[in-house]
């Protein structure tokens, strides 16, 4: 199923990663700096205008000082599953 930057999962997705930076004390600009890129993608991607992959959202939790499966687990405790069911886990770890 294709997301677009305007799905109600990706933009829970977007409200947690500007959360996140924000309570750790970073501006967009220091966030950008930290992440090797400019502020205006920060922003971009702040307002659901650009896609996060998974790497970026690796880099951007760490800077924030929060561990990314954790901020992971966090935005999906949030969101509805796509079949408006509850999503129970079949594996707690794989390794």
């Amino acid at each position: 199923m294709p997301v677009s930057v305007h799905h109600p999962r990706y933009q829970a997705l977007q409200a947690a990663m500007t959360a996140c930076r924000k309570k750790a004390g970073l501006s967009q600009a220091l966030l950008a700096q930290q992440l090797e890129v400019g502020q205006s993608y920060v922003s971009k991607i702040e307002r659901g205008e650009a896609y996060v992959d998974v790497l970026l959202f690796v880099d951007w939790c760490q800077a924030c000082g929060v561990r990314p499966g954790v901020a992971l687990d966090r935005v999906l405790a949030t969101l509805p599953s796509p079949t408006g069911r509850p999503v129970k886990p079949k594996i707690e770890s794989f390794w």
